[in-house]
C-alpha cells in the first residue's frame, strides 16, 4: 500500500490545527465569560443586523441583571417550560432529544429540537438559528464547554439575560419592562410563567402575549413550577 502524499499529510495537518485553534477561540470565550458578563452574544448581532436593515437606527433592548435580582418565579418557569432536567443533566436530554426525533418523524418535518438550556444558550452565544448538520455538531461541542466550566447557577444567569424576549428584546429586565412594567426582580408567578411560554417563539407571540393559547400555556407551566429546581 502506497503511503499518502506529502501534500495530502500537510493538507490534513493544516486542516486539523485549523480546528483545534477555532475550538480554542470558543474556549477561550468560555472561560472569560464564567466571570465576565456578555455584552453582545452573537444572536443579538444577527438580530441587530436584520433590524438595521429595516431601521438603521435599531438599537437592541438590552440590561443585565445579576441572578439574585431576577425572580425566582422566572427562573422556576423557564425551567418548568424549557427544561424540567436542567439540575441533573450534563447539558443534554436524552429523553427529551428521542422524544423530539420521534415527534419529527410521526409530522414529517422538524417541529421539535429537544435541546436543553445549556445548547439554547450556547448558540445563543456563539452560533446562528441554522439548523444544519455542522451547527448542531459545533452546539454540542460548545454545551459540553460551558457544562464541565460554569456550574449550573452562571449557565441559568447568563441564559436569563441574552435569551431573545421579542423583536430587539433581550433579557429577562428588558422582557419584564416591556410586558409588565416592572424589574425583572418583581416578577410574579403568573408574569414569570407567560414569559417563559413565549421562549419559543416569542417574535411571534409578542403581538399577543394574552392570547389564549399562552394563557393555557401559562397556567400548565405555573402548575409545575412548584416542582422546578433552581441552582
Amino acid at each position: 500500500m502506497r503511503p499518502a502524499p506529502t501534500w495530502l499529510k500537510r493538507t490534513l495537518l493544516a486542516g486539523c490545527t485549523l480546528l483545534v485553534l477555532w475550538q480554542g477561540w470558543y474556549l477561550g470565550w468560555v472561560l472569560w465569560w464564567k466571570w465576565a458578563d456578555p455584552e453582545v452574544t452573537h444572536f443579538m448581532t444577527l438580530r441587530l443586523e436584520a433590524l438595521q436593515e429595516k431601521k438603521p437606527k435599531a438599537v437592541l433592548k438590552h440590561t443585565w441583571v445579576p441572578y439574585a435580582r431576577v425572580s425566582v418565579h422566572l427562573k422556576r418557569a423557564v425551567i418548568a417550560s424549557e427544561d424540567d432536567k436542567f439540575i441533573d443533566h450534563d447539558g443534554f436530554d436524552w429523553e427529551g432529544i428521542q422524544k423530539a426525533i420521534e415527534k419529527n418523524q410521526r409530522r414529517g418535518k422538524i417541529v421539535a429540537g429537544g435541546s436543553t438550556i445549556s445548547q439554547q444558550l450556547a448558540k445563543n452565544l456563539f452560533l446562528s438559528a441554522s439548523k444544519t448538520p455542522w451547527r448542531k455538531v459545533q452546539e454540542a461541542i460548545i454545551t459540553l464547554m460551558i457544562e464541565m466550566i460554569w456550574d449550573k447557577r452562571r449557565i441559568l444567569e447568563v441564559y436569563l439575560n441574552v435569551v431573545e424576549w421579542g423583536e430587539g428584546l433581550f433579557g429577562a429586565e428588558a422582557a419584564a419592562r416591556r410586558y409588565f412594567g416592572v424589574s425583572a426582580t418583581g416578577l410574579s408567578a403568573e408574569q414569570g410563567a407567560r414569559l417563559a411560554v413565549m421562549l419559543p417563539a416569542p417574535r411571534r407571540f409578542e403581538k399577543n402575549p394574552w392570547s389564549g393559547y399562552l394563557d393555557a400555556r401559562t397556567f400548565s407551566v405555573m402548575d409545575r413550577m412548584k416542582y422546578s429546581e433552581i441552582p
